[in-house]
């Protein structure tokens, strides 16, 4: 069950019900990933809600990492979830609203 209170999230993705939760390795694997510097910039950027699809993978990715999974970008990338891209756009939301409070959304 995840805890909402430790950033964690729950999403069907790849026919799986799966937890995800940025952890501070995640958050600075997004802020390689994005070439921010800091935890606030990565959150401003995250806050003005435009994502190309590569982010919502990098997002979603390094969630599911976060949360113990051993998975790629590219395996991601490959997983369906319900709703198609609304659906990635929801999860990704999610998540950050969990991680950042509504500076994510």
């Amino acid at each position: 069950m995840p805890n909402r209170h430790r950033g964690e999230i729950e999403a069907d993705i790849g026919g799986r019900r799966r937890t995800l939760v940025l952890t501070l390795g995640a958050l600075a694997e997004l802020e390689a990933a994005f070439g921010e510097g800091d935890l606030v910039a990565l959150a401003e950027r995250f806050a003005k809600g435009r994502m190309s699809a590569r982010d919502l993978i990098s997002i979603i990715s390094a969630g599911l990492r976060g949360a113990g999974e051993s998975v790629s970008d590219d395996e991601v990338a490959r997983m369906a979830v319900p709703g198609g891209a609304e659906g990635y756009v929801r999860i990704t939301a999610d998540l950050l609203d969990a991680t950042f409070g509504t500076a994510g959304t």
